[in-house]
């Protein structure tokens, strides 16, 4: 009887010793990997502006309809995604644009707009579509959608947003 409960002690022991060792292998690499904090991005000062780039306000809320209903190329889950270009410097063209239910950086180049980044209010959905001259980025919650949308075709970009 003493054999077979040392016997059970070690594998117990064992047993437990193998169970913590792996939940702090994966403990470590799921808190580098999955959790990190969105970093902020480094925004031109207002002197550094150029008077030719005005910022985009806000429409009222009157109830706006889209004309077209384009179809969605990715959903991206509620988590800031970075672009997979250089974190743009100080000096850089990034824009960022706020509607109810989140916020959209973008790198505003002479012909094109690159998403930087795309970050939803807490309870607030986030969609993207993007095609080779335009992008919209939505953030929905309960039945309400608000959008960024950007466009590009032989132009400057241009961004409007839509609240509903």
């Amino acid at each position: 009887m003493r054999n077979g409960l040392v016997q059970l002690g070690a594998w117990t022991a064992a047993t437990g010793a193998a169970v913590a060792l792996s939940w702090l292998g994966v403990h470590a690499v799921l808190t580098e990997a999955a959790f990190e904090q969105p970093s902020a991005l480094p925004l031109p000062s207002a002197a550094a502006r150029s008077s030719d780039a005005p910022s985009v306000p806000l429409p009222p809320s009157t109830g706006d309809t889209l004309s077209t209903s384009p179809t969605p190329t990715a959903a991206i889950t509620p988590v800031a995604r970075p672009s997979k270009k250089p974190t743009p410097t100080a000096a850089s063209s990034v824009k960022s644009f706020r509607v109810p239910g989140g916020r959209v950086a973008l790198d505003m180049q002479p012909t094109t707009a690159d998403l930087v980044s795309a970050t939803p209010d807490q309870g607030w959905q986030m969609q993207l579509w993007q095609g080779d001259q335009w992008l919209r980025v939505d953030f929905s919650r309960d039945g309400s959608t608000n959008s960024v949308f950007a466009t590009w075709n032989g132009h400057h970009p241009d961004v409007q947003t839509v609240v509903r």
